[in-house]
């Protein structure tokens, strides 16, 4: 049995549980694939990624609806040894990708203010188009579980703001296309675990920048990396606590809260205050 077939295998069968009920759950759940969708599986070369297009991959063979998929990769300027890393990779997993250029690390070089953001922003775009130059409706990206949980803690501490990172998402700039994220409900730890079962490498962050990355290192403290220590603490504490994060984005109370903001507007909870008495509303007295 050729190498690629026993990772497909362990997917299904050793992490079945872990990654892909989760999988399936996600994809189901939010409604992420529909019959006749050509979805571009964004590949950076690292675990999450290529961990996303063999679920994909799987989910062509073993799924009741059909779409077509193409396994897109953008070198925005890698080093020959990172870009080797992920050449090697693809065919060692039987992912056929298809690789293009752009120059998105020389132009981030010359930023000194969020390089990391323009870096993430410019990528984003250079996937849509080439995506849909592709025929795509829709790219996949592999951000998981950790990533979401993440993105809604560093909101509310650095920003002053309850915001989340959605499974799926329209493109503003690019009509009829949209971003999905099947690896939603996925964990970080059970992705590092599958990845360590197979015996697999992959290039953690191949930006210039922080290349130290490649050899293991987590690199930096960026917020990120904060919240990853956060979430990690607060795990020792309550294996739970990370599920009613995730869990508080998909039950917001708007009954308690103070402000909230929808399609730009902002709205403010003394907009109907004084509404209550005409309502017959329940009281709040006990909260």
């Amino acid at each position: 049995m050729e190498n690629y077939k026993d990772v497909e295998r362990s997917i299904i069968k050793r992490f079945r549980k872990e990654i892909w009920r989760k999988f399936i759950t996600a994809v189901n759940d939010y409604q992420l694939i529909q019959e006749g969708d050509k979805i571009a599986v964004c590949i950076s070369g690292g675990k999450d990624s290529m961990l996303l297009a063999k679920c994909m991959q799987e989910l062509q063979k073993h799924g009741k609806v059909k779409f077509e998929a193409e396994y897109l990769v953008m070198d925005p300027g890698y080093n020959p040894y990172n870009r080797q890393v992920i050449l090697d990779n693809a065919e060692y997993l039987n992912i056929p990708i298809k690789i293009f250029e752009s120059d998105i690390f020389d132009i981030v070089a010359t930023v000194d203010d969020s390089p990391c953001y323009l870096c993430a922003r410019m990528r984003r775009g250079y996937l849509y188009k080439n995506a849909q130059a592709l025929g795509c409706n829709k790219i996949a990206l592999g951000h998981h579980f950790d990533d979401v949980i993440e993105t809604t803690l560093m909101s509310m501490l650095y920003s002053g703001q309850v915001k989340g990172m959605m499974p799926k998402l329209h493109s503003t700039n690019y009509k009829g296309m949209e971003l999905i994220r099947p690896l939603y409900m996925v964990k970080e730890a059970d992705i590092i675990a599958w990845k360590k079962y197979n015996n697999l490498q992959f290039i953690q962050c191949a930006c210039r920048f922080t290349e130290n990355c490649v050899l293991g290192d987590n690199g930096g403290g960026s917020k990120r990396v904060e919240m990853k220590e956060l979430i990690k603490k607060f795990r020792q504490t309550n294996s739970i606590i990370d599920m009613n994060i995730f869990r508080s984005m998909h039950n917001v109370n708007l009954d308690t809260v103070i402000g909230y903001q929808k399609k730009n507007k902002m709205y403010n909870f003394l907009e109907e205050y004084d509404l209550f008495n005409e309502n017959d509303g329940s009281s709040e007295d006990d909260m």
